[in-house]
């Protein structure tokens, strides 16, 4: 929970290929005081049944900059084999099956005092993130 010196962060994951959360997928969580600083490693999570990740790491005091590193890879090769049977024409039978995407990376600013819920959608082709509430 953010506090008037520190922010705090949420997220989670919609698999938009099956309008589905994304389940098990791992989070890692770097904060950075200043746009020159070196990131540091505050830990990470994993998405639950529900997409979500509620354990995440406090912001340390002074943090100015965050990023979320989410392991995807893992996630589409889990769910690609259930996926392509569910959707005749899901990339997977199409393609090679590669994971084109095995990582996204979000880095973001942040005011102390402020909570930043930021929902990643996704799908084995193409990503989209936004500020939430």
């Amino acid at each position: 929970m953010s506090t008037s010196t520190t922010a705090s962060v949420s997220t989670h994951i919609l698999d938009t290929s099956v309008g589905r959360p994304a389940e098990g997928v791992a989070v890692h969580l770097f904060a950075r005081a200043g746009r020159d600083a070196d990131w540091r490693a505050l830990g990470g999570s994993a998405t639950d049944a529900d997409g979500r990740c509620k354990d995440l790491p406090a912001l340390p005091e002074g943090t100015t900059h965050v990023r979320l590193d989410f392991a995807v890879e893992p996630y589409f090769e889990k769910t690609e084999k259930k996926q392509a049977d569910a959707q005749q024409d899901a990339p997977a039978n199409r393609d090679s099956g590669a994971v084109f995407f095995p990582e996204v990376a979000i880095t973001f600013a942040v005011n102390p005092g402020e909570h930043y819920h930021v929902p990643l959608l996704l799908n084995p082709f193409g990503y989209s993130v936004y500020r939430g509430s």
